[in-house]
């Protein structure tokens, strides 16, 4: 584990804190499932509401993320775009079709997976986001991670996969390859709306799809 890795997890319970101050429980006692289950339900509402960076000032809404809160497997994307902004949900836009069917591939449904983005607001004109950006936003993709414990990561592009993979590499060196976030492997392929940018490259596909074969494998899905 590397040291930023280390101090990202070490920092969660202090972000949880923050959160029971807001008035978000994390509490996990009598019947577990429907705690958590509550929590990120009131942790959804949370991020509905945040107005903890200037990015709140831009968006139509916020984009919590969507999918089974005892998903064995969660993707992790960069931040909104204009049709996640608009309809409050993440990767419903060419990237969004794409993912599902790449979803869908892995013989799972899209019901099946937790869904969500590193930054939960819309960066103007598609920007990528600023590190005081994701600084402040890390505290709800913390606690969604910590709340679902899924078996596998998967993280979407260069800013998910540095967030939970902070090593100074490329994409095409870092894809393909397990890394450990606590003890949970993640797994960094590339972004969809680069396989669209780039689809006329069979080459760049047949990537993900060997990435996603290996979380498969992982997950028992062959």
């Amino acid at each position: 584990m590397t040291g930023k890795t280390e101090n990202l997890l070490q920092s969660l319970e202090g972000n949880l804190n923050f959160l029971a101050q807001l008035g978000v429980d994390f509490v996990f006692t009598e019947d577990k499932k429907a705690r958590k289950h509550d929590f990120l339900l009131s942790l959804h509402e949370r991020i509905l509401r945040c107005r903890l960076c200037p990015l709140a000032g831009h968006r139509e809404n916020a984009v919590p993320g969507e999918g089974d809160f005892d998903a064995a497997l969660v993707f992790v994307g960069e931040a909104p775009g204009a049709d996640e902004d608009t309809q409050g949900r993440p990767f419903v836009g060419r990237a969004g079709q794409l993912l599902t069917r790449i979803i869908e591939a892995m013989k799972f449904k899209r019901d099946d997976v937790f869904i969500t983005n590193v930054v939960k607001c819309r960066p103007p004109d598609n920007r990528t986001p600023l590190k005081e950006e994701i600084e402040t936003c890390q505290t709800y993709l913390l606690a969604q991670v910590e709340a679902i414990q899924p078996r596998v990561i998967v993280t979407l592009g260069k800013v998910a996969t540095d967030f939970f993979v902070p090593i100074d590499a490329s994409m095409s060196s870092l894809r393909g390859n397990f890394y450990e976030f606590g003890k949970i492997p993640v797994m960094p392929t590339f972004h969809p709306s680069y396989v669209i940018r780039n689809e006329g490259n069979k080459n760049i596909k047949r990537l993900v799809w060997q990435d996603m074969q290996k979380v498969m494998s992982v997950l028992g899905k062959k």
